[in-house]
């Protein structure tokens, strides 16, 4: 049992990871290939028309930022119930009660500092746009 945790603790950084790749193969690179065309190219190259791709309701920061929280909440509640089980597990041992408290404790950690990180996006976002996707200088450039 304690090779497994190890094992899961120890790989976690690099299964997010492969999640987030997998994600981006399967879902965010086949929306952006349709919309390579010679328009689109000449508006980007002009400035137009990048503002509601980036920082719209279904913009490329609100697709990566979801998607990361969606994996870290997954992940911070995989690595609460293995910190619950290392405590149970543990069997009166004070450095493994230790290490146990400690595992639920960061992983509590991780979910306050995304859930700020989650904020301070929607605030900087919300910074660059009226909230409808288009800049706030109120015409486009």
């Amino acid at each position: 049992m304690k090779k497994i945790v190890a094992s899961l603790v120890r790989y976690t950084p690099l299964l997010a990871v492969m999640a987030i790749v997998v994600f981006n193969v399967l879902f965010v690179t086949p929306s952006f290939a349709a919309d390579l065309t010679i328009q689109n190219g000449a508006n980007s190259a002009q400035g137009t028309d990048q503002t509601a791709d980036l920082f719209g309701s279904s913009g490329v920061f609100k697709t990566i930022t979801n998607t990361l929280l969606f994996i870290l909440g997954a992940i911070s509640v995989i690595m609460i119930i293995i910190g619950g089980l290392r405590y149970v597990v543990s069997g009166g041992d004070s450095s493994a009660v230790n290490s146990a408290k400690n595992t639920i404790l960061y992983a509590i950690v991780g979910v306050i500092v995304a859930i700020l990180a989650y904020a301070i996006i929607n605030f900087v976002i919300g910074s660059f746009t009226n909230g409808t996707g288009t800049p706030s200088g109120g015409g486009s450039v």
